[in-house]
Protein backbone atom coordinates (compact mmCIF):
# COMPACT_ATOMS: atom_id res chain seq x y z
CA UNK A 1 0.00 0.00 0.00
CA UNK A 2 1.36 3.47 -0.87
CA UNK A 3 0.64 6.49 1.36
CA UNK A 4 1.21 10.16 -0.25
CA UNK A 5 1.46 12.85 2.05
CA UNK A 6 1.74 16.37 0.32
CA UNK A 7 2.60 19.00 2.85
CA UNK A 8 5.61 22.21 2.80
CA UNK A 9 8.44 22.43 4.85
CA UNK A 10 6.94 25.88 6.28
CA UNK A 11 3.80 24.52 7.22
CA UNK A 12 3.60 23.77 11.37
CA UNK A 13 0.65 21.70 11.02
CA UNK A 14 2.83 19.36 8.52
CA UNK A 15 5.73 18.91 10.88
CA UNK A 16 3.35 17.89 13.57
CA UNK A 17 1.03 15.94 11.34
CA UNK A 18 3.85 13.47 10.17
CA UNK A 19 4.27 12.84 13.85
CA UNK A 20 0.99 11.59 14.07
CA UNK A 21 0.76 9.40 11.14
CA UNK A 22 4.58 7.80 12.17
CA UNK A 23 2.92 6.77 15.35
CA UNK A 24 -0.14 5.41 13.61
CA UNK A 25 1.97 3.29 10.98
CA UNK A 26 4.37 2.49 13.63
CA UNK A 27 1.55 0.31 15.26
CA UNK A 28 -0.23 -1.06 12.11
CA UNK A 29 0.18 -4.64 11.59
CA UNK A 30 1.08 -4.16 8.18
CA UNK A 31 3.45 -1.30 8.16
CA UNK A 32 6.22 -3.56 6.37
CA UNK A 33 3.99 -3.00 3.49
CA UNK A 34 3.55 0.44 3.26
CA UNK A 35 5.30 2.63 0.95
CA UNK A 36 5.34 6.52 1.91
CA UNK A 37 5.91 8.99 -0.50
CA UNK A 38 5.65 12.87 0.06
CA UNK A 39 4.64 15.22 -2.51
CA UNK A 40 5.35 19.05 -2.81
CA UNK A 41 3.08 21.66 -1.95
CA UNK A 42 3.73 25.34 -1.73
CA UNK A 43 1.62 27.35 0.48
CA UNK A 44 3.39 30.63 -1.11
CA UNK A 45 4.29 29.12 -4.78
CA UNK A 46 4.78 32.96 -5.33
CA UNK A 47 6.96 33.79 -3.39
CA UNK A 48 10.41 35.06 -4.67
CA UNK A 49 13.95 33.48 -3.60
CA UNK A 50 15.50 35.72 -1.32
CA UNK A 51 12.16 37.03 -0.03
CA UNK A 52 12.32 36.05 3.92
CA UNK A 53 11.58 37.34 7.37
CA UNK A 54 10.41 36.56 10.76
CA UNK A 55 7.52 34.68 11.19
CA UNK A 56 5.76 36.91 13.32
CA UNK A 57 5.60 39.99 11.05
CA UNK A 58 4.60 37.64 8.23
CA UNK A 59 1.46 36.35 10.08
CA UNK A 60 0.92 40.27 11.15
CA UNK A 61 0.99 41.25 7.37
CA UNK A 62 -0.07 38.29 5.74
CA UNK A 63 -3.28 37.34 8.06
CA UNK A 64 -4.34 40.76 9.68
CA UNK A 65 -2.99 39.52 12.66
CA UNK A 66 -2.69 41.41 15.93
CA UNK A 67 1.04 40.95 17.22
CA UNK A 68 -0.24 39.22 20.51
CA UNK A 69 -2.71 36.78 18.32
CA UNK A 70 0.75 36.21 16.00
CA UNK A 71 2.44 35.44 18.87
CA UNK A 72 -0.42 32.70 20.85
CA UNK A 73 -1.08 31.15 17.60
CA UNK A 74 2.78 30.06 17.98
CA UNK A 75 2.75 29.57 21.31
CA UNK A 76 -0.11 26.91 21.11
CA UNK A 77 1.47 25.22 17.38
CA UNK A 78 4.20 24.94 20.15
CA UNK A 79 2.17 23.27 22.75
CA UNK A 80 0.77 20.89 20.00
CA UNK A 81 4.27 19.78 18.69
CA UNK A 82 5.78 18.90 22.18
CA UNK A 83 2.56 17.21 22.63
CA UNK A 84 3.91 14.60 19.90
CA UNK A 85 8.22 14.98 21.10
CA UNK A 86 8.80 17.55 19.00
CA UNK A 87 10.96 19.99 19.64
CA UNK A 88 9.46 23.66 18.24
CA UNK A 89 10.33 27.92 18.52
CA UNK A 90 8.30 30.06 19.45
CA UNK A 91 10.26 33.27 18.60
CA UNK A 92 12.76 34.19 16.13
CA UNK A 93 11.61 31.89 13.29
CA UNK A 94 11.91 32.91 9.40
CA UNK A 95 9.95 32.18 6.87
CA UNK A 96 10.55 32.13 2.70
CA UNK A 97 10.47 30.12 -0.17
CA UNK A 98 10.54 26.68 -0.16
CA UNK A 99 10.62 25.96 -3.79
CA UNK A 100 14.75 24.78 -3.56
CA UNK A 101 14.28 22.55 -1.08
CA UNK A 102 10.88 20.64 -2.48
CA UNK A 103 13.18 20.14 -5.43
CA UNK A 104 16.35 18.56 -3.23
CA UNK A 105 13.24 16.60 -2.12
CA UNK A 106 13.07 15.04 -5.24
CA UNK A 107 16.69 14.28 -5.64
CA UNK A 108 15.99 12.59 -2.04
CA UNK A 109 13.45 10.24 -3.60
CA UNK A 110 15.75 9.22 -6.14
CA UNK A 111 18.16 8.32 -3.62
CA UNK A 112 15.92 6.71 -0.97
CA UNK A 113 16.55 9.10 1.35
CA UNK A 114 13.46 11.62 0.79
CA UNK A 115 11.82 10.64 4.47
CA UNK A 116 15.37 10.92 6.11
CA UNK A 117 15.28 14.49 4.58
CA UNK A 118 12.02 15.94 5.30
CA UNK A 119 11.97 15.16 8.32
CA UNK A 120 15.67 17.14 8.78
CA UNK A 121 14.35 19.74 6.74
CA UNK A 122 11.10 20.12 9.28
CA UNK A 123 13.49 19.65 12.60
CA UNK A 124 15.74 22.83 10.98
CA UNK A 125 12.75 24.76 10.24
CA UNK A 126 10.86 24.68 13.52
CA UNK A 127 13.39 23.57 16.01
CA UNK A 128 16.22 25.19 14.97
CA UNK A 129 17.30 29.08 15.24
CA UNK A 130 19.98 28.80 11.83
CA UNK A 131 17.76 29.94 9.27
CA UNK A 132 17.10 26.87 6.32
CA UNK A 133 16.15 30.33 4.13
CA UNK A 134 18.57 32.55 4.38
CA UNK A 135 21.47 30.11 4.35
CA UNK A 136 21.14 27.96 1.37
CA UNK A 137 24.49 26.41 2.43
CA UNK A 138 22.33 25.07 5.73
CA UNK A 139 20.10 23.31 3.28
CA UNK A 140 22.96 21.31 1.89
CA UNK A 141 24.23 20.49 5.35
CA UNK A 142 20.60 19.01 6.07
CA UNK A 143 20.51 17.00 2.83
CA UNK A 144 24.23 15.41 3.75
CA UNK A 145 22.97 14.70 7.02
CA UNK A 146 20.05 12.91 5.59
CA UNK A 147 22.47 11.00 3.67
CA UNK A 148 22.80 12.56 -0.20
CA UNK A 149 25.53 14.06 -1.46
CA UNK A 150 26.65 17.60 -1.18
CA UNK A 151 28.34 18.08 -4.25
CA UNK A 152 25.24 17.27 -5.70
CA UNK A 153 22.48 18.57 -3.54
CA UNK A 154 25.02 22.14 -4.68
CA UNK A 155 24.07 20.87 -8.19
CA UNK A 156 20.49 20.71 -7.88
CA UNK A 157 20.39 24.01 -6.29
CA UNK A 158 22.38 25.91 -8.73
CA UNK A 159 20.69 24.31 -11.81
CA UNK A 160 16.86 25.91 -11.17
CA UNK A 161 15.38 23.93 -13.54
CA UNK A 162 16.43 20.53 -11.96
CA UNK A 163 13.65 18.80 -10.49
CA UNK A 164 11.05 22.35 -10.75
CA UNK A 165 8.61 19.91 -13.20
CA UNK A 166 8.18 17.41 -10.79
CA UNK A 167 7.75 19.57 -8.57
CA UNK A 168 4.58 21.73 -10.45
CA UNK A 169 3.38 18.31 -11.55
CA UNK A 170 2.78 17.07 -7.69
CA UNK A 171 1.01 20.76 -6.77
CA UNK A 172 -0.98 20.07 -10.17
CA UNK A 173 -2.55 16.73 -8.82
CA UNK A 174 -3.04 17.81 -5.23
CA UNK A 175 -5.33 20.52 -7.17
CA UNK A 176 -7.31 17.47 -8.87
CA UNK A 177 -7.28 15.79 -5.80
CA UNK A 178 -9.08 18.45 -4.23
CA UNK A 179 -6.46 19.54 -2.02
CA UNK A 180 -5.92 23.09 -1.12
CA UNK A 181 -4.08 22.61 2.08
CA UNK A 182 -1.75 20.80 4.07
CA UNK A 183 -0.80 18.19 5.00
CA UNK A 184 -2.55 15.92 2.81
CA UNK A 185 -3.02 12.12 3.03
CA UNK A 186 -3.89 9.46 0.71
CA UNK A 187 -3.92 6.29 1.30
CA UNK A 188 -3.64 3.98 -1.47
CA UNK A 189 -5.73 6.30 -3.93
CA UNK A 190 -8.69 5.20 -1.81
CA UNK A 191 -8.84 7.42 0.89
CA UNK A 192 -7.94 11.09 1.54
CA UNK A 193 -7.38 12.67 4.94
CA UNK A 194 -6.73 16.53 5.26
CA UNK A 195 -4.78 18.00 8.26
CA UNK A 196 -2.98 16.94 11.31
CA UNK A 197 -5.54 14.68 12.56
CA UNK A 198 -4.53 12.28 15.89
CA UNK A 199 -2.98 9.59 15.36
CA UNK A 200 -6.40 7.44 15.82
CA UNK A 201 -7.86 8.70 12.50
CA UNK A 202 -5.04 7.80 10.68
CA UNK A 203 -4.71 4.20 12.64
CA UNK A 204 -8.93 3.69 11.31
CA UNK A 205 -8.03 5.42 7.97
CA UNK A 206 -4.54 2.52 7.64
CA UNK A 207 -6.98 -0.19 8.42
CA UNK A 208 -10.01 0.57 5.98
CA UNK A 209 -7.54 1.19 2.89
CA UNK A 210 -5.53 -1.79 3.39
CA UNK A 211 -7.04 -4.39 0.72
CA UNK A 212 -9.53 -2.42 -0.46
CA UNK A 213 -10.07 -1.23 -3.95
CA UNK A 214 -12.27 2.30 -4.39
CA UNK A 215 -11.93 5.57 -5.48
CA UNK A 216 -10.73 8.06 -3.39
CA UNK A 217 -13.00 8.99 -0.97
CA UNK A 218 -12.23 12.25 1.94
CA UNK A 219 -13.05 10.92 5.23
CA UNK A 220 -16.13 13.06 5.87
CA UNK A 221 -16.86 11.81 9.67
CA UNK A 222 -12.77 12.90 10.54
CA UNK A 223 -13.97 16.42 9.95
CA UNK A 224 -11.27 18.95 9.24
CA UNK A 225 -8.07 18.59 10.70
CA UNK A 226 -5.72 21.56 11.65
CA UNK A 227 -3.94 22.41 8.30
CA UNK A 228 -1.98 25.37 6.51
CA UNK A 229 -3.50 26.87 3.28
CA UNK A 230 -3.72 30.05 1.29
CA UNK A 231 -5.27 32.03 3.83
CA UNK A 232 -2.88 31.00 6.65
CA UNK A 233 -2.27 27.91 9.38
CA UNK A 234 -5.03 26.83 12.18
CA UNK A 235 -4.15 28.36 15.19
CA UNK A 236 -4.92 25.59 17.87
CA UNK A 237 -7.52 26.79 20.51
CA UNK A 238 -6.65 26.79 24.31
CA UNK A 239 -8.34 23.99 26.50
Amino acid sequence: MRVEIWSDIACPWCYVGKARFEKALAAFPHRDGVEVVHRSFELDPNRAKGDFGPVIPMLMGKYGMTEEQAREGERRLGENAAAEGLDYLTEGRDHGSTFDMHRVLHLAKERGRQDELIGLLYRANFAEERSVFEDEGRVVEVAVEAGLDADEVRAVLADHAKYAEDVRADEREAAELGANGVPFFVLDRKYGISGAQPAEVFTQALEQAWGERSPLTTLADAGEGDACGPDGCAVPQSG
